[in-house]
């Protein structure tokens, strides 16, 4: 049981095409945790190893779990691995439902679980379910493109990244320290 609570505990989702959901969700982990509360950030479908994975790392109260990480789009993936990919989101909403119950920390970031639905890789009721369980003190972050509706009326913020304009149109990718 959590020492430290919040007074009131809303749900956030960072969504787009844009830059910037993961690194505006931490940016809120950061403060949290830096006011001495416990945040669990939850990363789906990622295997890059990225800056922010190490800062997180150094930061007292900031708990980082991957589930199912990959190097390539989930789409491209042989039949054997997309299911080794869905058990593993399995076992993650199990590992999620206990934390939730347990009250273990005060705000959880579901990075990528837009992706997650997106790919059909588990049920919008799911994270509905979810999203119910949580405590009235507990903070939720959602993050990734194409938030369903069911979830943008559930949340309390919804925050829209657009791409007016990126550095990948003129063939620069991803920079150490940047975007990775």
């Amino acid at each position: 049981m959590l020492e430290k609570r919040l007074e009131t505990g809303l749900i956030h989702i960072y969504t787009g095409d844009g830059k910037g959901k993961t690194t505006a969700a931490i940016g809120q982990g950061t403060r949290t945790a830096g006011g001495g509360y416990k945040v669990l950030m939850v990363q789906f479908l990622k295997g890059d190893d990225t800056g922010e994975l190490y800062s997180i790392d150094s930061m007292p109260n900031f708990t980082l779990k991957r589930y199912a990480e990959l190097n390539s789009f989930y789409p491209f993936l042989s039949e054997d691995k997309k299911l080794a990919v869905k058990e593993k989101i399995q076992h993650a909403l199990k590992d999620l439902t206990e934390v939730i119950e347990n009250q273990e920390y005060n705000m959880i970031i579901l990075d990528e679980i837009m992706a997650v639905l997106y790919n059909e890789i588990m049920p919008i009721e799911d994270v509905v379910s979810l999203l119910k369980k949580k405590p009235d003190h507990m903070e939720m972050i959602l993050t990734g493109r194409n938030a369903p509706e069911d979830l943008v009326n559930m949340a309390d913020y919804v925050t829209e990244m657009k791409m007016i304009k990126h550095p990948y149109e003129k063939g620069i990718y991803a920079r150490k320290g940047i975007e990775s």
